[in-house]
């Protein structure tokens, strides 16, 4: 039997869930890229003419997020956002999930899971309400709700494994859905919010999850921007969120700058990407003592290394420059002024006639 744990509160699907009390600090993770997608496009009725969205009707977002964890993930981040487990053949697991109708009117909200992937491009998500072999065994009961605005259900969501499930890693997505009005004339806009869900199933324990980072590179793109660069692998047996901060120290005349927000994206078995860390383009060349920490939910690795960027631009120079002068220059002209003033009060004063006892 798996014991949950309360993942948090009730909260729109653009919101990240608050920490469940006792959880150490962790890692940022990446934000939901699926919230609040197009589902499958705008929609259009048999027999009428192509047209757009009309801009003014009610919006078509939708809330959705976790409210349950293993208790054995307290603190796997992953798991309090989206459903992540490892179950042997023949397992049932459940999860609670809320949706809220985030628009303007009373909306029906559509509830299925459909398929996804991990591949070299990242969590790619299926169209429409296209099925896998997970988004099969999952349940989601009931099937819709009708939510006035900011209204807000609770959903069970069931997985059953058949008994005669290969082992492996799957994916899908549990999904939430709205449409637009339909009033006959325009197309109408549909939207969605989903939960990942990352499922291993197997025999025995959870395979181990693992990555490697490769060594830091510093560089200055050609409009002057600074770029960290750094390879990392996945070296384990289940796909991985990767999010983290960059760190830099020991910078010229002992000036430092971080922590930077890192987002990796999703890593396949086997995978590798390029993490690239964007930084302000006044950021002197260096060298500088770089750390780079990832994380994927209780998974965690780090990288050190002495990094240069190459000059500063004379563009990003002359402008911070060019600053100084305005405001010297303002200062002098503000002078000046008062000066003109008081010779002039002066030279008022002096011609006035002096009145006679």
């Amino acid at each position: 039997m798996t014991v949950l744990v309360t993942a948090g509160a009730p909260a729109s699907a653009a919101q990240p869930g608050p920490a469940v009390a006792g959880r150490p600090p962790a890692l940022a993770e990446p934000q939901v890229p699926e919230a609040d997608v197009p589902a499958v496009g705008p929609a259009r009725r048999p027999g009428t003419p192509s047209a757009r969205p009309d801009p003014s009707a009610p919006s078509t977002t939708v809330g959705v997020r976790l409210l349950d964890a293993p208790v054995e993930r307290r603190d796997d981040t992953r798991a309090h956002k989206y459903v992540v487990d490892h179950v042997r053949p023949g397992t049932t697991i459940k999860r609670r999930i809320v949706v809220q109708n985030s628009s303007e009117i009373r909306r029906k909200v559509a509830l299925y899971a459909a398929a996804a992937d991990v591949t070299k491009k990242g969590f790619v998500l299926a169209p429409d309400r296209t099925e896998n072999e997970l988004s099969s065994w999952i349940d989601v009961e009931p099937p819709e709700e009708v939510l006035a605005p900011d209204e807000e259900a609770e959903v069970l969501v069931t997985i059953t494994v058949p008994r005669r499930a290969e082992a492996g890693e799957r994916y899908a997505v549990i999904w939430a859905e709205v449409a637009g009005v339909d009033d006959g004339q325009t197309v109408r806009n549909v939207g969605r919010a989903g939960i990942r869900v990352y499922l291993s199933v197997g025999p025995g324990g959870e395979p181990p999850s693992g990555f490697e980072i490769g060594p830091l590179t510093g560089k200055r793109e050609k409009d002057g921007t600074p770029v960290l660069t750094a390879e990392v692998r996945n070296t384990g047996r289940r796909a991985l969120d990767l999010a983290g901060d960059l760190r830099l120290t020991e910078g010229p005349g002992g000036l430092s700058a971080g922590p930077v927000k890192v987002e990796a994206g999703t890593l396949a078995l086997d995978g590798t990407t390029t993490v690239r860390v964007v930084l302000d383009r006044r950021l002197p060349d260096g060298p500088w003592a770089a750390k780079l920490d990832l994380a994927s939910g209780w998974t965690k690795r780090s990288a050190t290394g002495r990094v240069s960027f190459g000059p500063v631009p004379v563009a990003a120079t002359s402008a911070v420059d060019r600053s100084g002068q305005v405001l010297t220059g303002g200062l002098a002209t503000s002078g000046l002024v008062l000066v003109s003033f008081a010779v002039y009060a002066y030279r008022r004063r002096v011609r006035q006639p002096v009145a006679t006892a």
